[in-house]
Parts: C-alpha cells; sequence; structure tokens
C-alpha cells in the first residue's frame, strides 16, 4: 500500500512516528490484520514491525487479539483522536503544575539570586540588544510591560496601535490595574477607532497629526524603539533596539510630555 510522505507527516499531529503510522494506516485499511501481513503492506521491516504496534497498542492507537496467529485491530480514528486530546491534557495539566510548584521553590529564588548578582556586574553598555522580527519585538515589550512599576509610555503608528491593542492589550490592563500609568500617542483613524476603544478604561490616548516614530519607554528606565517604517517592512524584518539606560529613557520621556501636552484626548 502506498501512502504519501505529506499524509504521513501529518499523522505526527497523532503522535505518531513514520513506522507507526505507516502499520496503522495499513491497519486501518485491514481492519484486522498480523503483523506479517502489515510489515508487507506498509513496507515495514518485520524485525520492527512486533515492536511498532506494541508502542502503538500502549498509545490506545490498536488493540491486540489473543489467539494464534496474533492479529491487531484498529482503533477508529475518531476515537484515537480523542484518547490524543486526552492524553495531551493530562500531559499540560502535569506539566502546568509542575512549573506552579517550581515556581514557588527554592530552585526559583536561588535563579533570581544569581540573576540578580549577575546584573549587579553587567556593564551599562552591555544592557541592550536587538530584537529582530516583529513577534520578537512583542514577546520583549510583554515582559517590560508586566514588570511595569510606575509608567508606560508609548508612540506608535495607526496600525501599531491595531497590533499592540491585539498582542499587548492583556498585560497592559494587568499593568493598569496595578496602578501603572499607561499613555499613547498614535494617529486615529477610523481603521483603529477599534483599537482605541478596547483600550479604554486602561489607556489613556491622544491623537497625533503626524506619523511619529515607534518607541516604547518603561519607568523611564527601559526604552525599546524600532529602525524601520512598518508600512515598507514585513514583520518578519521588522527590527527593534532595547536599552536599559535611565539617562536615554528620561530624554525620550521629556520629549513625549512635550508632545503630550499639545495633543487632545
Amino acid at each position: 500500500m502506498l501512502v504519501q510522505k505529506q499524509f504521513l507527516s501529518k499523522l505526527k499531529d497523532f503522535g505518531l512516528n513514520t513506522y507507526e503510522s505507516k502499520l496503522w494506516t495499513a491497519l486501518l485499511s485491514r481492519g484486522v490484520s498480523t503483523a506479517g501481513e502489515l510489515s508487507d503492506i506498509a513496507n515495514v521491516p518485520r524485525s520492527r514491525s512486533y515492536d511498532v504496534l506494541e508502542s502503538l497498542e500502549k498509545k490506545g492507537v490498536i488493540i491486540m487479539k489473543i489467539g494464534k496467529p496474533i492479529k491487531y485491530i484498529a482503533v477508529p480514528p475518531e476515537e484515537v483522536l480523542e484518547r490524543v486530546k486526552k492524553n495531551v491534557k493530562e500531559e499540560a495539566e502535569t506539566q502546568t503544575n509542575m512549573l506552579d510548584e517550581i515556581k514557588g521553590s527554592e530552585l526559583i529564588k536561588e535563579l533570581n539570586t544569581l540573576h540578580t548578582q549577575g546584573i549587579d556586574l553587567v556593564e551599562p553598555s552591555d544592557l541592550s540588544g536587538a530584537l529582530k522580527g516583529r513577534s520578537s519585538i512583542y514577546n520583549h515589550l510583554e515582559t517590560l510591560i508586566k514588570n511595569a512599576k510606575k509608567s508606560i509610555i508609548i508612540s506608535t503608528t495607526e496600525q501599531g496601535l491595531i497590533r499592540k491593542s491585539d498582542a499587548l492589550r492583556q498585560a497592559m490592563k494587568k499593568a493598569s490595574e496595578k496602578g501603572v500609568s499607561i499613555r499613547i500617542i498614535a494617529p486615529i483613524t477610523k481603521d483603529s477607532e477599534k483599537a482605541v476603544k478596547s483600550l479604554k478604561g486602561i489607556a489613556s490616548i491622544r491623537e497625533s497629526d503626524k506619523s511619529l516614530s515607534r518607541f516604547v519607554v518603561i519607568d523611564e528606565k527601559d526604552i525599546v524603539f524600532m529602525l524601520l517604517d512598518d508600512t515598507e517592512v514585513h514583520p518578519t524584518y521588522d527590527t527593534g533596539v532595547w536599552v536599559d539606560t535611565k539617562y536615554f529613557a528620561k530624554t525620550i520621556h521629556n520629549f513625549f510630555d512635550v508632545e503630550w501636552s499639545r495633543l487632545k484626548e
């Protein structure tokens, strides 16, 4: 039986490797079959067939029928899918519980101590980094926003406002609930009105009458600024720079305050 490689690769979503996928699809086509028959149909070495079939049985994909010769019965794909979903949920819950336990453990305390001590030894010039790709930029922004203690200021474009309302709204909401002041300057259009409404009660937004540079300043200390025009660059190639510097961030913050006082809600 010939099965396309593309089809077999999709069966990885069921948690099956290549040999397992071949034997399972062969068994599905027969309903009931022996290991030898399945080996010939699926073109899997007989020396491997029994081990692979045993693995499939443990995964709940097939059932072994007792008798001579031993035969195997295929479990319906819908049932297999439900079992896979159940296993994924159980594994995810186990991993989550394990991470929750680690979160309050001595291990995290020791790691945090190492990190704090390490930061004390870092040269100021080392507290910077290049962020390549929009997903990396937003992941770093989310982390900074979550750790914000006093203030967040954002200067962005029309599309940048829409993206931030989608990607960072929850992080900003939590920061706002902690008492962090959030101010945004951006051009407001019909396309971005929905984003403005979604941020109501979370951030103060003032409309800019011109397209400003894209930057974010957290607690007058961390600054992330983008180097390229977001209307001319593909998200994959968007580039940002993060710098931990009170001197530069404070200066940008002051420029923002001047522009903020000039604009209306």
